[in-house]
């Protein structure tokens, strides 16, 4: 039996739909209960959902075998996993958003609000800027409205919410996707059903590109 972390949400629901396709079903997942494990021993598989932040985590720890990350959370929390597969769904972008007419001027620090300190840390690090990186958890926009930050950066599928509040995007830190993921010990003790999820999964991945 493979156990699975599905991340809740849109997410997680179009992952589980490709691993339908792909030969790994589970009707009880889709009955509408308020549960949160569901298996299917024929198939050979259990899921459970989680919230997205916390997949990793589950995987990490050995509480699953595979799970369903974005590459924000890889990027940002480096855990030891095994990257086995971009899912190419789930797409959008890390960037750097401001005032249309933001100009940066190197002779000061840049002020960057964020949730994604070590993302944007090691972005700006590699540009040889200084920066003073401001941990936020919501609300990223108003940070440069209302003056506590020059920049923000931050996950931007289609830009509207940044054009809503007067901000659009200035530079792209890099691409975001869904990536399958795989606990390290459960890889190489279940190394065959693994290799054959992923393989399946690829060849669905590839379908619907």
């Amino acid at each position: 039996m493979l156990d699975i972390a599905l991340p809740k949400g849109r997410l997680g629901e179009r992952v589980y739909a490709m691993l339908k396709a792909a030969g790994y079903p589970c009707p009880a997942l889709e009955s509408p209960d308020r549960r949160l494990i569901f298996e299917n021993p024929e198939a050979g598989v259990r899921y459970f959902w989680v919230k997205p932040s916390d997949v990793t985590i589950y995987v990490e720890r050995g509480a699953a075998d595979l799970g369903i990350a974005g590459k924000d959370i890889l990027l940002e929390n480096s855990p030891e996993l095994y990257e086995l597969l971009d899912l190419k769904t789930g797409i959008c972008r890390m960037a750097v958003a401001g005032p249309a007419d933001f100009r940066d001027n190197r002779e000061k620090t840049l002020r960057v609000a964020t949730k994604f300190p070590k993302i944007a840390g090691d972005f700006y690090a590699g540009k040889s800027r200084a920066v003073e990186l401001i941990k936020l958890n919501g609300s990223i926009e108003l940070a440069p409205i209302l003056g506590l930050s020059d920049v923000i950066v931050d996950i931007v599928e289609t830009g509207r919410t940044l054009a809503e509040n007067g901000l659009t995007v200035l530079e792209t830190v890099c691409p975001v996707s869904a990536r399958l993921v795989a606990n390290p010990t459960s890889y190489r003790f279940k190394t065959e059903e693994i290799r054959r999820l992923a393989g399946r999964l690829g060849e669905e991945v590839d379908h619907a590109v």
